[in-house]
């Protein structure tokens, strides 16, 4: 008997995938999220239409709004959201292109397992290609500075083309650059970006100050306020019940009158105290009581309750007041200052605007359009336009898109493969394939023959013409530059970073255990549908 009783490691039920099984299966499930956002890369690209469990209904472009729609169970798919996800908390743009080139390194890296090339060294190949990559994007990036208006519109416009908004994008790459030169350009949560459905997409505005979803909270309060003196309260003008269980014992009436009068006189302290500090207008983080709220209309003071934390850090930075927590410590050096603070009703909800405040240091942007839907892809429009333009004054360098950088970089990475030898060189070189797929892409949406288009495009580039790219809309070869399609370096270097190191990751493991409780697919396999994709 000896040797011969199985010795069992993992409970009953437990799936395993290994070696070669596991990767080809993980990868297959990778190229399947970067297949389905393929098709909407560049301003010729296809939309999906999404709809949830419940029938809503998402019709978008934008590669992170579509990959944190979907529904997705396979773990190596859900790295790959990972990946589009950092994209967009990084820069806000490119996610698209994120994915899309680490489904392409994964499909290439395939290849060279396919002729038995271990995954260490094709590890160490990428890693090779990454550095050489982001160096090589650093030389050929131009510099650009804040003041730079013409360069960031274009900018702007090159990050908005395509989405739904691409009528009006003139106008919203004026305001989204407007915006980020307003607030000094470095902090996304500076720039609020509203939505309201209704009038039309060139109805957009710039608001010098900040609009709040919120109303006045008394019909005997003023709705406009101009020369506006702003107090920020993070306390409740309420009476506090009190802290530990209490029972008050009322023998007489007019015991039960000096108590509600006591509690009228707390109140009227408290506004007594707003109205001292000089403001005229008051936003509070929490309640207001209806008996404050009179006490506080018959002394000129309109109020907003319940604003969320995020609007007061907002307000405070656009109209220069602070934030205070207790109404004892409210003072006149707290109080900030907006030219005018009115209610206006848009889309039959009210809404309060805080505009022409002095230097602000947050803004806000309120997005129109017709329907729902319209309105919606205008906002994702108007955050890539606004993200995008805060990356290059971050970084401070641009390059020309088009699929110009990546042929270049792809060109550039082939010479260095040369120079590395080994292995690594085979898996350098499948990284420069692999960066083909964005100009690949495009030529493919232009609707003409794109083998043509992309021998053409390295042509151009080995005669020196490296801002060349493919004109979408044209479906020619053109000098991306001079045609002002150029975008943020940070999208490209973020989107190679990415890539680079999710692929290194799926390929690394050799060895998928899934437990019989998990919910996931079967030992790292493919999940019904569309490669772990649940719609």
């Amino acid at each position: 008997m000896n040797g011969t009783q199985p010795i069992f490691i993992l409970p009953e039920g437990t799936l395993r995938t290994t070696g070669r099984d596991a990767q080809t299966k993980n990868i297959a499930a990778a190229k399947e999220v970067a297949d389905n956002v393929r098709t909407t890369l560049g301003p010729k690209g296809m939309d999906k239409m999404l709809v949830d469990s419940i029938g809503d209904v998402t019709i978008t472009n934008d590669g992170a709004t579509i990959l944190n729609e979907i529904e997705i169970v396979h773990p190596a798919a859900k790295m790959i959201v990972e990946v589009a996800k950092t994209q967009d908390d990084e820069v806000g743009d490119g996610t698209t292109t994120a994915v899309v080139v680490t489904g392409e390194l994964l499909k290439k890296s395939e290849q060279l397992l396919e002729q038995n090339i271990h995954p260490t060294m094709i590890i160490r190949g990428f890693r090779q290609a990454k550095i050489k990559a982001l160096e090589i994007l650093q030389k050929i990036s131009e510099d650009i500075t804040i003041d730079d208006t013409d360069t960031l519109e274009k900018i702007a416009m090159t990050a908005m083309t395509g989405k739904g908004s691409e009528a009006a994008k003139d106008s919203l790459a004026k305001l989204a650059v407007q915006a980020v030169k307003t607030v000094g350009g470095r902090n996304r949560d500076d720039i609020k970006i509203e939505k309201k459905q209704g009038g039309s997409m060139d109805d957009t505005e710039l608001i010098k100050g900040i609009v709040i979803d919120k109303e006045i909270v008394h019909a005997n309060m003023s709705k406009s306020v101009k020369n506006a003196k702003i107090a920020l309260l993070d306390a409740a003008m309420e009476v506090k019940e009190t802290e530990t269980n209490a029972e008050i014992r009322i023998t007489d009436p007019t015991q039960l009158q000096a108590f509600i009068e006591q509690e009228s006189r707390m109140l009227k302290d408290m506004v007594k105290k707003v109205v001292d500090s000089g403001c005229n207008v008051l936003f509070c983080q929490k309640g207001i009581d209806d008996l404050a709220q009179h006490y506080l209309a018959k002394q000129g003071v309109s109020a907003a309750r319940r604003v969320k934390k995020s609007d007061m850090e907002k307000l405070a930075k656009a109209t220069g007041a602070n934030v205070v927590s207790s109404i004892e410590e409210l003072s006149k050096t707290d109080i900030g200052e907006a030219g005018l603070v009115e209610e206006v009703k848009i889309a039959g909800e009210e809404m309060i605007f805080v505009r022409e405040c002095k230097d602000p240091k947050s803004v806000s942007i309120l997005v129109r359009g017709g329907t729902e839907h319209v309105v919606d892809e205008a906002k994702r429009a108007m955050d890539d336009a606004v993200l995008g333009v805060m990356s290059a004054a971050e970084i401070g360098k641009v390059v020309s898109g088009g699929g110009s950088i990546e042929i270049e970089l792809s060109r550039k990475l082939r010479e260095y493969a040369e120079t590395v030898g080994g292995r690594e060189q085979l898996a350098i070189n499948a990284f420069a394939e692999a960066v083909e797929i964005i100009p690949r892409t495009l030529a493919e949406s232009t609707g003409k023959d794109a083998i043509d288009l992309l021998v053409n495009l390295r042509s151009q580039h080995e005669k020196g013409n490296t801002n060349y790219g493919v004109d979408v809309i044209k479906g020619e070869l053109t000098d991306m530059k001079k045609a002002g399609v150029v975008e943020p370096l940070k999208i490209k270097t973020q989107a190679i970073k990415s890539a680079s190191e999710a692929s290194e990751m799926i390929l690394r493991i050799d060895d998928v255990i899934t437990s019989k409780t998990s919910s996931g697919p079967p030992a790292g396999g493919m999940p019904p549908g569309m490669g772990g994709m649940e719609y």
